[in-house]
């Protein structure tokens, strides 16, 4: 809702520079994404390495 209200106070004072962000923004969009598909990988990475170290403790406090 803020990222909305931004752009129309944007459109108001500066028509072009709204069209160019209107434009750009699907551009940015697919070239962040494999950085953050890279975030994701990663992220699941660590969470499968800590889930395995902490499975024998789990183990034993189940016992």
């Amino acid at each position: 809702m803020v990222k909305l209200l931004l752009f129309c106070i944007l459109l108001v004072i500066c028509w072009p520079l709204a069209v160019v962000a209107v434009l750009l923004y699907p551009l940015l969009w697919l070239v962040l994404l494999p950085f953050r598909l890279v975030g994701i990988v990663v992220g699941g990475t660590f969470a499968l390495i800590a889930a395995l170290f902490t499975l024998p403790v789990r183990v034993l406090r189940a016992v």
